[in-house]
Order: C-alpha cells, then structure tokens, then sequence
C-alpha cells in the first residue's frame, strides 16, 4: 500500500486520557494534528481499566449493602444478582461516556485519526501501514498493558487480565487473582460480592505500598467478606484447570479454579514504537525523560503510563496539560514537582497522597510529626453506621505537610482537600480555619490539621498566658 505523506505540527501516538488531551488542546489552538490509534479511542482507562472496573464495583457495592443493611434496621429479602446484567450495565456506561472520546468527535475538532499500528521511521517520522506522517513535534502516548510473569505453565492456560475481564456473561464460580495490589484487591474484591469464590495470591504483602495500618483497614473487609487471602506465597507454576501452585511458608499449596486473573502490575507499551530509530532512551520503567518530558530526541515528549512516573489516568491528563504549557507556549514546567495523589477503590477505599510515615522517616528521620483521627470520632460516620478506618497525616517538625492517608467509605473524594493544600503550598492553618458542614466525613480532615495545634493550644505555657490575661482583662 503507498502511503499517503503527511506534514504536520504535532503527532500522538496513543489515544488515552493523555494522548486525546493534548489532541484535542493542540486541535484547538488551530495546530494541525495526526493522532495514532491501534485500538480502541479512549485508550485502557474508558475501556478496560477506570470505567468497567469503578461499574463493576458499584454493582457490587450494592449488592453488599442490600444483603447487609440489618444493623441499619433494614431488611432485604431476595437479593440476586443477575451477572448478565451486572456486565451489561458496564459496558452501558462505557458506551455512555465513549462519544467524548469517539474519533468523530475529534475529526470535528480538526484531528486526523489514523486507526494503526503507528512506529517511527526516523527522528522527526511516525508512520502507519497508510500515512507517514513528518511533524515538528511527536507525543508519544502509548500507555502501558498488564504485565504477565513468566510463571511454568501460564501461557499454556487460559488467564484473565483486565483486557478480558469485562467480557465474562456468566459469574466465575472460583476466581484465583494472581496480585494483591489495587487491581487485585479491587476486582477480587468485587467478584466475591458478586457470589464469586475468591483466593488472592501475593507474593509479598497486600497492598504493600500503602501504610500497613490502612492496608490492615482492607484487609479485614476483605477477610469479612469471605476472600480468602495468601499473602507471603509466590507462585511457582501454573496447571490445567486452571491450577495455581503456590509457595509459601508451610510449602507448596494447589489452588484449583475455575478463572484465573493475572493483576501483577503494568509494564509500558513501547515494543511496535522502533524508539532506537527515533533515537528515544527508554528501559523497562519507560520512555526515559527530563523534568519537562522531553526525551532523548529533542522533538519528542513521553506522557502518562508510558513515562515512568506512575500509571494513573489524572497524571496523564496532568502530563498533558504541561506539554501543552511547554511545547505550545513555551512555559517552564517540571513534571517532577507534580503532586500525585491514588486511590484504590475497593471498601473501605485507601486514598493517600505525597509520603508513607516510613517513607518520611526514610527521608527526615526522626524529624516528622504523626497524628491520626479514626473515623469513630466523626458523626457522620457513626450515623450511617459504618466507622472502618482513619486519616494520617505526616508532616515536618515545622508543619510543612509530607503525606496524608485517608482510609474509609469515600475515601477518595475526601482526599482532594490535601492534594490542593500541598499543591499551592497552604498552611495547616487554612484548614484549622475554614468552616466544615456538619455533619459530614470531609469534617475528618480539618481534625486532622486542628491536632497539630492542639499540643501548644492547650500546654501549660498557654494555660499560663490565658491565667495573665483573664486578670488584666
């Protein structure tokens, strides 16, 4: 096939939540762009990651509630779950948002979607099987992909990743989840509500990157609602049925099944790019990049999961943005300096943002102060009868905010607060400060800046002040 040339002032490879961001800047400030898509537009976010799994969780979050609302002092009889349903409402709601990130929506804002396999041809040429395209600058967008480990006998069994999950009709009856991290615990999670047998295995501890202590929080819901939890057993070998054999402390132990989903983590998608004829550095992490996500080639900028900085959906929209400020206006950004928060949206959900306590310890040593506020201290919490978990927050000796960890129903929406504070570099003051609606879970997080001060507030010296005052007064 002759291919059709191009000249251009910006190519995208990848049309996820990055890729489709700058795209859609760049298209409206009158640049003219080609946007590479291979698969499906709106990338593994829309498709098989953030939309489906968050649908799929609701549907089991409800489930839950209506078989335990008996200490709210409501009775629900005949609950079911119609699985067919369960799936066909998630890919509703896909369909529902997918028009935002349809190719005729961006062939509207003046984009050209090429729907291939896109790879360099040299440092300044991307092509496909039908364009070559010659820009002034490339984005490269193409995001990341479950990792599978090279485990005896995987790649002869049948597996699920996230990429297949969501095409299940029929409820798995036995689910073994390979990986306790957010993925893992999510969907294991949300299967065993669902009516799935549930095993978890995980090599070393679950959720590991989180504060043990609000990992503990997940933990137990998880233990409660019936998953049953390997942690510390590596697995060694994979056999038809399917069967997972696992090592552990007390030996090896055969897990049957009847699904087996792999969720070891994510590697980035790079192998079709040909990088070394664009002269773009990348390892196993990632696209190598400066501060401002240029790479090696001068022309070419990396974003999102394809980056190494994190696999998260806001960071590529928030890559996105300072590509535009940087290569569009020529603004000095640094990727760098971005603050980042998660969420891992099972029950109780653990949102955290900036530094464990052990990783400011690592960093400050003993110059850090801790506090905590469980959420049985909060209304709102003891009036929907559901008080699991608490805040943390880290900061230095002198207040300066290092990390904050909320785990609870909602979590996740409550976090915000923190991200914005020890974004714009406010003062634990300006929370203390602000008015907080009774009753609600958010009130949590100005008790936690409140604590700070209240060591000084009510100390001696103080109380001494207060004495001098009353009788000048």
């Amino acid at each position: 096939m002759k291919q059709e040339r191009i000249r251009a002032d910006l190519a995208i490879i990848g049309a996820g939540s990055g890729g489709l961001s700058v795209a859609a800047g760049a298209a409206q400030l009158g640049l003219k762009v080609v946007l590479f898509e291979k698969g499906e537009m709106g990338g593994d976010c829309l498709n098989y990651g953030c939309v489906p799994s968050k649908a799929l969780i609701a549907s089991a979050e409800a489930a839950y509630k209506a078989a335990h609302s008996q200490a709210l002092g409501v009775t629900a009889s005949g609950v079911a779950v119609d699985f067919a349903a369960v799936m066909a409402r998630v890919h509703h709601v896909i369909a529902e948002i997918a028009p935002i990130d349809s190719q005729e929506r961006f062939e509207g804002l003046g984009v050209r979607v090429v729907r291939e396999t896109a790879r360099f041809r040299d440092r300044r040429t991307v092509e496909s099987e039908s364009v070559r395209v010659t820009a002034r600058k490339v984005v490269i967008a193409s995001g990341s992909r479950a990792a599978v480990p090279p485990i005896p006998g995987l790649d002869a069994s049948p597996y699920l990743t996230n990429e297949r999950i969501f095409e299940l009709t029929k409820l798995p009856e036995h689910l073994i989840v390979l990986g306790g991290g957010p993925i893992g615990v999510e969907l294991g999670q949300a299967f065993r509500r669902l009516g799935s047998q549930v095993t978890l295995i995980e090599a070393s501890a679950i959720l590991g990157r989180e504060e043990p202590e609000a990992a503990a929080v997940v933990i137990d819901q998880l233990n409660a609602d019936g998953v049953t939890l390997l942690p510390g057993h590596k697995a060694v070998r994979v056999e038809p049925g399917p069967v997972v054999v696992v090592e552990g402390p007390e030996g090896e132990k055969r897990i049957a099944g009847s699904h087996l989903l792999v969720a070891v983590g994510r590697i980035p998608s790079i192998e079709a790019l040909n990088l070394e004829a664009a002269g773009v550095v990348f390892d196993r992490a990632g696209i190598k990049t400066d501060k401002s996500l240029r790479t090696s080639n001068p022309r070419v900028f990396a974003i999102g999961d394809v980056a190494g900085r994190g696999q998260f959906t806001h960071l590529a929209g928030a890559h996105a943005g300072l590509f535009v400020r940087k290569a569009l206006f020529a603004a000095p950004i640094n990727a760098d300096a971005l603050i980042v928060p998660r969420v891992t949206y099972c029950s109780p959900e653990l949102a955290s943002v900036g530094l464990t306590e052990a990783q400011a310890r690592a960093a400050h040593g003993e110059d850090i102060r801790v506090l905590v506020q469980p959420f049985a201290d909060n209304d709102r919490a003891q009036a929907e009868g559901d008080i699991r978990g608490f805040g943390k927050l880290i900061t230095s000796k002198g207040g300066k905010i290092l990390g904050v960890t909320l785990v609870g129903a909602h979590a996740g929406d409550h976090l915000p607060l923190w991200v914005l504070t020890m974004t714009a570099g406010l003062k634990l003051s300006t929370l203390t400060g602000m008015i907080a609606p009774y009753p609600t879970r958010g009130e949590i997080n100005k008790r936690l800046a409140g604590q700070w001060f209240t060591g000084a507030l009510f100390s001696p010296a103080t109380r001494r002040l207060v004495s001098v005052l009353k009788r000048i007064g």
